[in-house]
């Protein structure tokens, strides 16, 4: 006669090889309960908290709470059409960036799309760059404070390391930095670049890379305020002077 326990493991590795992306446990939970409603909820919970060490050669975990099947180990998969496909670029989504910045998060008082080679030099240039300063009618005044953002819109691996490694050089001459990548992008990935965000204080944000007209920003960790080195303050911004202080 055939268990419980092994209902629900079966159902489970049917699930997750449906999901190439994998699934969240709590999801796991509430996917295979809507399978199997005769079944308790805490039986369940009880199979599949460790379904990874059970059948390790069915599921494994590439990250904390999350199942992936084995047969997609090897396989970067992302279920989001490819916005390039619908001749999306990564330039549509500056101006709305900017606009973010300032009006909803209010993190400066004027900002620019940037991108492209303005700095002319290897470190990158950032895609959006603001200023905030203090305004007359301000008690306490301030010392300008400046913003950067890196968007990326390919949701590969090596892309994104590459955008990581361009958001932590804008530290150098930033007072914060934001990371912008699309919602689209590998839970597994996600989880990677959300922790190493926390780890070096740089601000994430997710964002629907299919929509540049309904970009839903969405911020996923601040980012900690720091002292640049003022010799890369004034170089940078010397370079785009007209544009961010006319």
């Amino acid at each position: 006669m055939v268990t419980r326990k092994e209902i629900i493991t079966k159902q489970a590795s049917k699930l997750l090889e449906e999901n190439p992306n994998g699934i969240r446990y709590m999801q796991l939970v509430k996917a295979i309960k809507q399978a199997l409603p005769n079944i308790p909820v805490n039986t369940i919970h009880e199979t599949i908290w460790n379904l990874d060490q059970r059948i390790p050669k069915l599921v494994y975990k590439p990250e904390k709470g999350l199942f992936r099947h084995t047969k997609y180990k090897n396989k970067e998969i992302t279920l989001e059409e490819k916005p390039e496909a619908k001749g999306i670029k990564e330039e549509d989504f500056y101006p709305s960036f900017a606009d973010y910045l300032k009006n909803e998060l209010e993190e400066v008082t004027k900002a620019i799309p940037f991108g492209g080679n303005k700095f002319r030099d290897k470190w990158g240039t950032p895609d959006v760059i603001g200023i905030k300063e203090s305004k007359c009618s301000d008690i306490i005044q301030f010392q300008p404070e400046i913003v950067s953002a890196e968007i990326k819109l390919d949701t590969s691996g090596e892309a994104l390391i590459t955008a990581f490694g361009q958001a932590c050089s804008y530290k150098l001459f930033n007072h914060k930095v934001y990371l912008v990548i699309p919602k689209g992008v590998s839970e597994e990935d996600k989880s990677r670049i959300e922790s190493l965000c926390l780890i070096f204080g740089i601000g994430l944000i997710l964002y629907n890379s299919m929509d540049p007209e309904n970009p839903e920003y969405e911020i996923r960790v601040r980012p900690l305020k720091q002292d640049p080195d003022m010799f890369y303050v004034n170089k940078y911004l010397r370079l785009i002077e007209s544009e961010l202080f006319e």
